[in-house]
């Protein structure tokens, strides 16, 4: 449908999971796409995907606990491509932590990648497009735990709860700069980290997706080129107007009891 022709899309976090399937489906609505992660090896390996099958894209190594890359990754696109018009916010880390036994550098970590580098990629967008007096719109990739989760996801939660905040405060200061800024609260989702979240913390074998699958109301995980079409609908003009929403991408309804 070309939702996205001739716009610069940055995905922070793209060289897999929910990033890397954001990255596909833009380049197949006509963008010109950068991936960060810290990683070379799968980052350049998306890369050569896309262009392979015809898109432009480009990948910036960088590691997002550090604000002052979390900038410079916005910097070197607008280098390479003169503008941002796009930013997805999809980084995040879930290592477990309840509010007992979680250490202030496991807090802080969970802070630098799951608030803080989304805060200060924002600051670089957001002032590109304001500084060219052009709009923009801006995803953040969050979690439906943000409502409350469970126990062992303390630190995660508050960070990401903060992003919640963060999602609607900027919405609202930069609403007359046309740049729309919406957030994403995702259930729980079939990806690589997820694979290696649930082996090293809660001793899953090969089949946990299955067994998982077998017991969620949709009868299976949420899928990563799923979000990635409503994050593109929500970056494209076809969302209208709509800015400061967060929007709960679930199969559990939250507050239904039975």
């Amino acid at each position: 449908m070309g939702l996205l022709d001739d716009k610069v899309v940055l995905v922070n976090g793209g060289s897999q999971g929910v990033g890397a399937a954001v990255a596909r489906a833009a380049v197949r609505e006509g963008a010109v796409v950068a991936v960060t992660g810290r990683r070379a090896e799968p980052g350049e390996a998306l890369v050569a995907e896309l262009a392979a099958e015809g898109g432009k894209a480009m990948f910036v190594q960088a590691d997002l606990s550090d604000a002052e890359q979390a900038k410079a990754s916005v910097a070197e696109v607008v280098d390479a491509y003169g503008r941002i018009d796009c930013l997805v916010n999809s980084a995040g880390l879930t290592s477990r932590g309840t509010l007992l036994d979680t250490t202030p550098e496991l807090f802080d970590q969970h802070i630098a990648i799951n608030l803080k580098a989304p805060f200060f990629a924002m600051q670089a967008a957001v002032s590109d497009m304001v500084a060219r007096k052009a709009p923009g719109t801006i995803v953040n990739i969050i979690t439906s735990s943000a409502h409350g989760g469970q126990p062992f996801l303390a630190p995660y939660v508050s960070a990401k709860a903060g992003l919640i905040g963060l999602t609607r405060n900027a919405a609202h200061a930069h609403r007359f700069d046309r740049v729309r800024i919406n957030g994403l609260n995702i259930g729980w989702t079939a990806t690589e980290g997820e694979d290696a979240t649930q082996k090293a913390f809660h001793g899953a074998g090969d089949d946990w997706r299955d067994e998982v699958a077998a017991r969620l109301p949709m009868g299976k995980l949420g899928q990563p080129d799923e979000i990635a079409d409503f994050v593109v609908f929500l970056l494209s003009e076809r969302s209208g107007v709509v800015t400061g929403s967060v929007i709960d991408w679930d199969q559990n309804v939250l507050g239904g009891l039975d």
